[in-house]
């Protein structure tokens, strides 16, 4: 087990948030979970979560080994579009879970990562390693991979901070009358439904920016831009502002289109290179079905 040994000078504030300003290469989170493990002294005593540092204390942190990874590697071919020494940018075909859980210990992108790719970050544990953000299994699309911790930390801030480009396409129900639009409702787990989202008096902020791409009988494509990344955001403010995506079948009508899940596509995404800080964008064709329902719609017109 490793030790990290701070002196505090004239640092103030919460212990959490001193130390991921001092120390770099760990997360805010990471500090948390330390703090909660009782991994870290002041002064030769263990601490609570919300101490507030003074001039002069001494603060030890016991760094964990590394959890050894029970997750297994699987030979599953996966779409990297770009590769280097600190991330990864992939396509994630629909139908294919991001990480391990329950109901899905196999078949998931990190199993594939794991069989393809040498290092991947550690900072979201054995379940997690190189995930920095994921979308739904029946969503497909762009991802960003950390091969390191340091990379992991710097794409989370841009998430966080809300600097990082992600804009989806989506088939919606209804015909949008408007060309542009802005969602600003926020959204937290529904009270009637536990496994559903909601947009919820209370919940956590979230804002959508859409486009109109396209008009059909009965449906709109849409380009929808994400400010922030709440779990299953797309998905909630479409159905709250009346235009619910098609194929969604936790969100959508009953009625809808065949297809593998909703209508929705990662098709952007951009970011700051965590090493160069050059601004790299990538952009993914919709998927096969997604093209053929579109062009069904277009011969229906």
């Amino acid at each position: 087990m490793d030790q990290i040994n701070v002196k505090i000078k004239q640092e103030k504030g919460r212990i959490d948030k001193v130390l991921s300003d001092l120390l770099k290469d760990h997360s805010r989170s990471q500090i948390q979970q330390w703090l909660k493990d009782q991994n870290i002294t002041v002064n030769g005593e263990i601490t609570r979560p919300n101490y507030k540092v003074k001039e002069n204390d001494e603060i030890s942190i016991n760094v964990p080994e590394p959890e050894e990874l029970d997750v297994l590697a699987e030979d599953i071919p996966i779409e990297i579009v770009y590769e280097d020494d600190d991330v990864l940018v992939v396509n994630k075909p629909q139908g294919m879970v991001v990480h391990p859980s329950a109901g899905h210990q196999h078949g998931t992108l990190v199993n594939a990562l794991l069989y393809h790719i040498k290092d991947l970050s550690s900072i979201n544990g054995i379940i997690r390693p190189g995930i920095v953000h994921r979308i739904d299994k029946d969503t497909s699309g762009l991802l960003m991979v950390a091969k390191n911790d340091k990379a992991h930390i710097a794409l989370a801030e841009q998430l966080k901070d809300k600097t990082s480009l992600r804009k989806y396409v989506a088939l919606v129900h209804g015909e949008i009358s408007h060309d542009k639009g802005e969602i600003n409702a926020p959204i937290g787990r529904s009270k009637n439904d536990r496994k559903m989202q909601a947009v919820i008096e209370g919940g956590k902020p979230a804002v959508t920016h859409f486009e109109v791409l396209e008009r059909f009988e009965g449906y709109t494509l849409v380009q929808l831009q994400l400010e922030t990344g709440r779990t299953h955001q797309i998905r909630v403010h479409m159905k709250y502002i009346g235009f619910p995506v098609a194929g969604d079948p936790l969100y959508g009508p009953r009625k809808t289109l065949k297809g593998n899940g909703q209508f929705l596509h990662a098709e952007v995404l951009g970011f700051k290179h965590p090493t160069t800080g050059q601004m790299m964008v990538f952009e993914a064709p919709l998927p096969d079905l997604f093209e053929k329902t579109l062009d069904q719609l277009r011969n229906n017109d």
